[in-house]
C-alpha cells in the first residue's frame, strides 16, 4: 500500500510530461541511433532562438526518449573534451541531460531525465566554464558547492542525491540550459547588475554633495 501514491504521483508526472511533437520526433529520428546529433550554436540565429526557449518535461518512457538520450552521448562524445551537454543542445527543448561524473571512479558520463536541483548551499566556488554552443566564449562563474538532485531514469525510477564539486558545477551548467539561461547572457546580466550598483552608490553620492 505505501507504494501506490508513489506510483500515482509518477503516473500523474508522465501524464503532465507532453507528447513529443512530429518536428521532435523528426529531428531525434534523423540519423542512426549511433550517429552524432549537430550541436545547435548561438552563431546561427534559429539554433540560438532554440538554446533560449524554455524546456519541457519528457515521457521517459517513450521509445524516442531513448533514441534521444544515446544520441545525445554521441553528440558529447564527438566534442572530444566536453563534459556535459543538454537536450536544446541538439535542438530539443525537453528536460534531459548528460553529465560525466568526476565524483566517481572512473570519470563515467550519466543521462538524467526530467532532472530539478531541490537544494543549492549557499556557499560557492568561483571557477571558469565555457560552452559547446557558444564557440570561443569562457569565463569565470559562481556556483553552489553543494546541490541535492531529482530526477528519473529511462524506466521512470525516481532518484534523489546529493552532488558536490566540479560535478555539481556541470549539472547546475546543463539544468540552466533547460531554462534557456546560457552563460553568455548569464555574465552580462552579472556586469548589469554590478554597473546598477555603482550607479546607484554614485546617484546617492551627488546627492550628498
Amino acid at each position: 500500500m505505501k507504494k501506490i501514491p508513489f506510483l500515482l504521483i509518477l503516473f500523474m508526472g508522465f501524464i503532465n510530461a507532453q507528447k513529443l511533437t512530429p518536428k521532435e520526433i523528426s529531428i531525434i529520428n534523423q540519423g542512426d541511433i549511433k550517429t552524432a546529433m549537430p550541436i545547435y550554436q548561438t552563431t546561427d540565429p534559429e539554433q540560438h532562438k532554440t538554446l533560449l526557449n524554455l524546456s519541457t518535461e519528457i515521457d521517459p518512457v517513450d521509445p524516442n526518449t531513448a533514441t534521444l538520450v544515446k544520441r545525445m552521448k554521441e553528440s558529447l562524445l564527438s566534442t572530444n573534451g566536453g563534459v556535459g551537454i543538454a537536450a536544446p543542445q541538439v535542438g530539443i527543448n525537453r528536460k534531459v541531460i548528460w553529465v560525466q561524473r568526476f565524483d566517481k571512479e572512473g570519470n563515467p558520463f550519466e543521462y538524467f531525465i526530467n532532472p530539478v536541483i531541490v537544494w543549492r548551499s549557499e556557499l560557492q566556488n568561483l571557477g571558469p566554464e565555457g560552452d559547446l554552443s557558444i564557440p570561443e566564449f569562457r569565463d569565470q562563474f559562481y556556483r553552489s558547492k553543494v546541490i541535492q538532485l531529482e530526477y528519473v531514469d529511462l524506466k521512470g525510477q525516481k532518484y534523489a542525491e546529493i552532488v558536490e564539486g566540479f560535478t555539481a558545477v556541470i549539472f547546475q551548467h546543463e539544468i540552466d540550459h533547460l531554462f534557456g539561461i546560457l552563460i553568455s547572457d548569464k555574465k552580462e546580466k552579472e556586469k548589469n547588475d554590478s554597473y546598477k550598483k555603482v550607479d546607484a552608490f554614485k546617484r546617492s553620492d551627488s546627492v550628498t554633495r
